[in-house]
């Protein structure tokens, strides 16, 4: 049992707008007296992407869920795009909930937002599951970089028309590559491999197999093949599942194995 805290009192499901800066995030969370569990998105994703998770886990726990500025239906647009507009967004939330600590999942570019809040802040974090993403590696090229724009340029027609649905998001194509060439340079091995060796909390990876959307042959596995040796660095770091599901299709086909993780972390609490 964790003697930091007293017990939970239950808390109301709700679901809504939560103001930020200078936007807004639409919010869900489902109450309940158990562990909060806030769900950080891949980079464009929305939050429905969890409920396979969420329905495997069950109702024992209080899951937060989001979608980040101009993603989603509901979210509005921002100035702001920035990876540290993320990770500061994640404490307005939790504070919005009334939520003092948090198990923090997180997959793909959610997995770097929720390693960078562990390290940052240790006494507000339960601890994290990390779904194929986070791992430390130098990928971003110069020709990476014109290669990510390129693409982004292509699909615009595309996401454009898909924004009503709120499948992508409400940001120009050069938004979004910009934010995409971002996360290169903060996965970096010399940026992101000190922020992992400073948590101190139970962190496990979830890892797909694979490629995914962009990338060629062997990349997605060269960069999870850093894996290991963060975990032999930080004895707080293990690897909880290596699973066959690409990285896109991770949540839809082994979503167990990213709540199995979650279910680890969320025991080491009794």
């Amino acid at each position: 049992m964790n003697h930091d805290t007293a017990p939970p009192a239950a808390a109301r499901a709700w679901s809504g707008l939560v103001p930020v800066d200078d936007t807004a995030l639409a919010v869900t969370d489902t109450g309940g007296p158990g562990l909060p569990v806030l769900y950080l998105n891949g980079q464009f994703a929305t939050q429905g992407y969890w409920r396979r998770v969420l329905a495997d886990l069950g109702p024992r726990l209080r899951h937060i869920t989001y979608d980040e500025r101009a993603r989603g239906r509901t979210s509005h647009r921002s100035a702001d795009y920035s990876f540290e507009a993320a990770v500061r967004d994640v404490d307005a939330v939790l504070t919005a909930r009334g939520v003092q600590r948090a198990l923090l999942v997180g997959w793909s570019y959610g997995a770097f937002v929720a390693a960078h809040r562990a390290s940052r802040h240790p006494q507000r974090t339960v601890g994290a599951v990390l779904v194929d993403g986070a791992q430390p590696y130098d990928w971003l090229t110069d020709a990476l970089e014109q290669r990510i724009r390129k693409q982004f340029r292509r699909w615009a027609p595309l996401m454009t028309l898909l924004r009503p649905t709120g499948l992508t998001p409400r940001m120009s194509h050069r938004q979004m590559s910009e934010c995409n060439i971002e996360l290169g340079r903060i996965g970096s091995a010399r940026a992101l491999g000190p922020v992992l060796d400073a948590i101190t909390v139970p962190t496990r990876y979830v890892l797909a197999s694979g490629a995914s959307l962009g990338s060629k042959g062997d990349e997605q596995e060269l960069i999870r093949a850093a894996v290991p040796a963060v975990a032999e660095r930080n004895p707080h770091i293990r690897l909880s599942a290596k699973v066959p599901s690409t990285h896109d299709t991770i949540l839809k086909k082994d979503f167990r194995a990213v709540a199995d993780a979650v279910r680890e972390i969320a025991a080491l609490q009794r």
